[in-house]
């Protein structure tokens, strides 16, 4: 088997379809008449996989679309029965475009009957089913006779390994516009689809591989990614050994601001996090009533009650980072806090209600300022629904950061990172688990504690997002349900140490 065609999760660049396309014309210009066809490799690549993760296999049920991905997708019959396997291949209609005709005719040439998607609505199981109805193109919700076979599929269950992209998910977004055929695993061709690593993409891709198709550096080359895929391992770069002759005024002050009446938990989390992620000093700004719980939980935070901006101005001074906003609340005295941090030039980490009020009273932030949103916090930035946002994740998360000069945070199943400059990182790291309450609050206080330390806006964003994703896997194990956001800083503080990436 031609395993050069294959890679397992080794770049880190993600496009857009059209640059895949663009990178796949390029490639196609490149080649001579002795290479072999870049449908061949796609198909060679996904049966290598098959074979891999499913060895047992004997009865393979193909699914064949009418474009390219129906053209692997017939290939990919052809390779199996020459392997000696049952193949049925169902077609969904005739196939479209030179390359496709020429795969379909491969197939036909064998003898081998092709079967309407009829059939496989009603046909019984198989070993692995095998996804090439529609590719990375798809740009509608499937309907009519496709769309009773995903569901009649999903509902069947059993192994299903997709060709590129599961159908039905928009490859772009990550979003499921409509049915889209579950995935036990999906190899995805020339470069990875950004959508793939965010929103619905995350419960539907199941085990995500790359096939480069042998396609020269030079072809990738020709444009910018579109975003990038974080790594753990790259990390611990931004975290070097600690000399020894230091003390707690070299790693920086954190100022956490928040805990309105009945709020203490959160600004409490917020702070724990920020020390837990090295920060020399974590002050708090609170309200009175919650200063004996907070010395009680945590004695090496500097908590004092506020009463309005006076109050603060001298711990304003002394901060190299603001966390603002865990527990703040809207009203007058939240408020008359967050003016006051905002027109502050320290960095600032703005999440919650610090981010609900600068959606109601826009303002120019800090250089270095950074906006952790959840999706309905973004909506209210924008001035959308939450489906606006989630329509397009990356779009949203860009339109965010360019309005409000920062580093954002979009939250969420593959949470993205943008710049200000229009780059843009996605994590794939993270459980079902963190969407629980607090996990919010301890994101802000990592990143704030970061930044105190003197990391960019950019690396204590997208550092902070990982260390706190992974933190969350390390502490969830094989069981998510029920993880608190407290049960992260153990966790946190190994991997800051260089430990469990």
């Amino acid at each position: 088997m031609a395993s050069v065609y294959w890679a397992m999760m080794i770049p880190d660049t993600l496009y857009t379809v059209e640059q895949v396309r663009r990178i796949d014309r390029i490639a196609i210009e490149q080649c001579s008449s002795a290479d072999t066809p870049l449908m061949q490799r796609a198909a060679t690549a996904a049966y290598a996989t098959m074979r891999r993760l499913w060895p047992d296999a004997r009865h393979i049920r193909v699914l064949a679309g009418a474009g390219n991905n129906g053209g692997d997708a017939y290939l990919f019959a052809v390779l199996a029965h020459a392997d000696g396997l049952r193949v049925d291949l169902h077609a969904l209609g005739a196939s479209a475009g030179d390359d496709a005709i020429a795969a379909r005719s491969a197939w036909a040439a064998l003898g081998q009957p092709i079967r309407s998607i009829g059939e496989a609505i009603r046909a019984g199981g198989a070993d692995v089913v095998v996804d090439g109805l529609f590719g990375s193109g798809l740009s509608r919700a499937i309907e009519g006779e496709a769309a009773h076979l995903i569901d009649a599929l999903n509902a069947r269950g059993g192994a299903t390994l997709a060709l590129d992209v599961p159908s039905g998910l928009a490859a772009d977004t990550g979003i499921a516009t409509g049915p889209v055929l579950r995935a036990d695993a999906t190899i995805c061709f020339v470069g990875w689809k950004r959508g793939l690593f965010t929103a619905d993409a995350t419960d539907l891709c199941g085990l995500l591989e790359l096939a480069t198709l042998g396609i020269s550096d030079s072809a990738f080359a020709t444009f910018e990614a579109d975003a990038r895929r974080l790594d753990a391992a790259s990390m611990h770069t931004l975290f070097p050994e600690r000399k020894r002759n230091v003390n707690k005024g070299n790693f920086g002050h954190v100022l956490t601001i928040g805990g309105d009446m009945g709020m203490a938990g959160a600004v409490r989390l917020c702070a724990e996090a920020a020390l837990r992620s090295g920060a020399g000093k974590i002050s708090v700004a609170t309200r009175i009533d919650h200063i004996g719980a907070l010395n009680a939980g945590c004695p090496e935070l500097m908590a004092r009650g506020v009463d309005g901006p006076q109050s603060i101005a001298g711990m304003l001074e002394q901060a190299s980072a603001i966390a603002l906003g865990p527990g703040l609340g809207q009203g007058a005295w939240g408020h008359a806090l967050w003016d006051a941090a905002v027109r502050t030039n320290v960095p600032v980490v703005i999440d919650a209600d610090g981010l609900n009020l600068l959606a109601k009273f826009p303002c120019a932030l800090a250089a270095t300022s950074i906006l952790t949103p959840h999706p309905g916090e973004a909506a209210r930035l924008l001035g959308v629904d939450i489906e606006g946002v989630q329509r397009d994740r990356f779009a949203a998360a860009r339109a965010i950061a360019t309005r409000h000069a920062a580093t954002v945070v979009l939250k969420g199943a593959g949470t993205l990172i943008a710049g200000p400059d229009g780059r843009v990182a996605v994590c794939p790291y993270g459980n079902s688990g963190m969407a629980s309450a607090g996990m919010g609050d301890v994101l802000t206080g990592i990143i704030a504690g970061l930044l105190a330390q003197g990391l960019s806006a950019w690396d204590a964003a997208t550092a902070g997002v990982v260390v706190h994703a992974r933190a969350g896997d390390l502490a969830a194990g094989d069981a998510p349900r029920g993880l608190i956001a407290s049960d992260l800083f153990g966790p946190l503080r190994r991997l800051l140490n260089g430990f469990d990436a």
